[in-house]
């Protein structure tokens, strides 16, 4: 059994979570809300910072604006997609208007984007709207890969 760093998308604060009991709804222990909602959380500059660097959990990353058509027709698809991926991932969604530096780091070209990042970095990404079922295919695909080229 080991601990692992997850990040509340409630407060943002790093929680210590043995793996063993990411299926049993664990809460945070500073804000005491459920650390896995089922549901992505939406994250600014900062708070997308700490998610990254400070969870050890693979956390995908939906990148959009709600100008977006594509956008907003894939929405409740990475909601769907959340449930079925949490709690081996953490989902979140970034707002390109709201938090435009963090997309220009990352040279976000097109949205939706949706980019895979374990450990800290970036390891997969994928343009255009998708289904939750191709979502959660193409994310667990990422992760084996990237498990083994580790």
């Amino acid at each position: 059994m080991s601990q692992l760093h997850v990040v509340c998308p409630h407060c943002h604060t790093t929680n210590r979570v043995q793996s063993d009991d990411l299926a049993n709804r664990p809460d945070c222990g500073s804000c005491h809300q459920a650390l896995f909602t089922g549901e992505p959380a939406n994250l600014g500059a900062a708070e997308f910072e700490r998610h990254i660097t400070r969870s050890q959990l693979p956390v995908l990353v939906d990148f959009w604006a709600p100008w977006c058509g594509p956008c907003r027709m894939m929405a409740p698809a990475f909601e769907q997609a959340a449930r079925q991926l949490e709690p081996r991932m953490q989902l979140v969604k970034v707002n390109t208007d709201e938090a435009p530096g963090v997309g220009a780091r990352l040279n976000i070209r097109s949205i939706p984007t949706i980019a895979l990042f374990v450990g800290g970095r970036e390891v997969a990404r994928q343009s255009g709207a998708m289904g939750a079922n191709d979502i959660v295919r193409w994310a667990q695909s990422q992760l084996s890969r990237a498990a083994t080229e580790v």
